[in-house]
């Protein structure tokens, strides 16, 4: 599977993007950069797209940085092993401490394979990833793009994307994630650097960072 690696990779995707939907021209042209975003993949990279979950960057990262204080490192054994009091001193709310708890359990247990989804195709990865409790499509699509470098992933259910794809289109409404799905069609093979160029678009238009924390 071709990856997403480098910022060279991120520029040959949107060469490819705006040689293929002319509308695109002025979408790149507001945006100073497109950033790469990736992460090494494993627990710690999918526990950090957990905490992001529904909460600004800014929450994002301060819960982040009270975790990664009170477990150090963070894996799946002691992340289990800290239990709820550090849990609740991080901030994580009762649902992600859960979620982190079945992703541990998983993990520990061999039914979830967290290296080894990186080489899978993308519906198959995420049906593995959302069969775990907790971990619903934007978490398991997310990871594909910043921690597996997938080029052909949009997390359609992100509200930023949701809001930039919108705004960029003259849309009266926000599209929902199965319109916006649809709409993204039309990106693939590059649906990864398309979802990273809106982004991008959505910090110019909104004065804010929107893209997971990682």
């Amino acid at each position: 599977m071709r990856r997403i690696d480098t910022l060279d990779d991120i520029e040959e995707g949107i060469r490819a993007l705006v040689a293929g939907d002319e509308r695109l021209h002025a979408i790149r042209a507001a945006v100073a950069s497109v950033p790469l975003r990736r992460s090494e993949p494993g627990f710690e990279s999918l526990a950090s797209i957990i905490v992001a979950q529904q909460v600004s960057t800014a929450s994002a990262a301060a819960i982040w940085g009270r975790l990664k204080a009170h477990i150090d490192p963070l894996t799946p054994e002691n992340y289990l092993a800290a239990g709820e009091e550090a849990w609740r001193l991080s901030g994580l709310s009762r649902p992600k401490q859960a979620t982190l708890a079945h992703v541990s359990q998983a993990v520990l247990a061999g039914k979830l394979d967290l290296l080894g989804l990186c080489d899978h195709p993308a519906d198959e990865a995420i049906t593995t990833m959302t069969a775990i409790k907790g971990i619903g499509p934007w978490t398991a699509e997310v990871y594909l793009l910043f921690s597996a470098g997938h080029p052909d992933v949009f997390p359609a259910g992100d509200v930023a994307l949701q809001a930039a794809v919108g705004h960029a289109f003259g849309h009266e409404a926000r599209p929902d994630a199965k319109n916006l799905r649809a709409f993204a069609e039309i990106w693939s093979p590059w649906r990864g650097v398309a979802a990273r160029l809106f982004w991008a678009y959505y910090a110019v238009i909104r004065g804010r960072e929107a893209a997971p924390l990682l």
